[in-house]
């Protein structure tokens, strides 16, 4: 029995190194990506985008204060603002990206070349792989901090708000300061660029690349149906009751969640079984369980 347990805690041990693997390589990742869209193109256009990365910006325009160390300083409030509602594991989590991310600003990209070309191109190169770095790293349920914990902890408390629209709501403020601090209209037009193109990325890639499909099929045979898609495409379904309101006839309601590539087979594997059976496919752009993304808390 003894043994047993410790092959048990070993392999829990394994599974949680093999996480913290992985979240390690997106950290490593999305903050080199991150750091590019900080460091190579806003610093260089000469203006600030949203959140605390613009915040850092500015203190490091006003008082030339490394950028990584701003944020970190920055930071500090905001944590224990944040603490109650996003808890322990997900700051834990955070801390490291920060870290990360920090290492890479201020003891990496200070000594790689800046982009000092057309300033439009900065804003739109910078948006991309700020939005990218920060979408690889809330993959993982994780965050650079700053804005980042204000930002999900509203996304909690107010689900029906997309990540990228809540990131542009609370960066107008930062980026009007921006202006002023820089002294140039423009400063503030390409701050809003820059921010719409993060959001707007985050958005592609946590909801539109890796949006799913939903298919509820309404059959007579909805065992068989849920048995050929377990059999043929792997994937789960529900069956539920259901009553033809006209008709007054029992039917099944069969819902399968599936990605894209996998959607024309589920619906074929429904008419093979049933060829009357009536069938609606609709979007599903965040699915969370089991073979998708893992729950926001995990």
């Amino acid at each position: 029995m003894k043994k047993g347990l410790k092959q048990k805690n070993a392999k829990q041990h394994h599974s949680k190194l093999a996480v913290w693997a992985v979240d390690t390589l997106y950290d490593l990742i999305g903050g080199i990506l991150y750091s590019i869209g900080l460091y190579t193109f806003a610093k260089s256009g000469e203006f600030a985008p949203g959140g605390v990365s613009g915040l850092a910006l500015i203190c490091n325009r006003l008082w030339q204060m490394p950028i990584g160390l701003a944020t970190l300083l920055i930071n500090i409030p905001v944590v224990i603002l944040s603490y109650k509602v996003l808890g322990r594991r997900f700051l834990l989590k955070s801390f490291q990206t920060m870290l990360i991310s920090t290492l890479l600003i201020d003891g990496v990209f200070p000594y790689t070349p800046e982009y000092t070309g057309n300033r439009l191109l900065s804003a739109v190169f910078m948006g991309v792989f700020l939005g990218a770095g920060l979408a690889l790293i809330y993959m993982r349920g994780s965050s650079t901090g700053g804005s980042d914990f204000l930002n999900v902890t509203i996304r909690k408390l107010c689900p029906r708000f997309s990540m990228g629209q809540i990131v542009m709501m609370t960066d107008i403020g930062i980026i009007g300061i921006g202006g002023i601090v820089y002294g140039d209209i423009d400063a503030v037009l390409y701050g809003v660029i820059s921010t719409y193109v993060t959001s707007l990325v985050i958005d592609k890639i946590l909801y539109g690349a890796g949006s799913s499909k939903l298919a509820l099929i309404i059959t007579s045979q909805g065992k068989a149906a849920s048995e050929l898609i377990n059999r043929e495409i792997k994937r789960g379904a529900t069956l539920v009751k259901a009553t033809g309101a006209y008709s007054g006839e029992d039917r099944d309601l069969v819902l399968c969640a599936c990605g894209k590539a996998e959607i024309a087979k589920v619906r074929a594997a429904a008419y093979e079984i049933d060829p009357n059976a009536f069938v609606m496919i609709t979007e599903a752009s965040e699915v969370f369980g089991e073979g998708f993304m893992p729950a926001l808390d995990e």
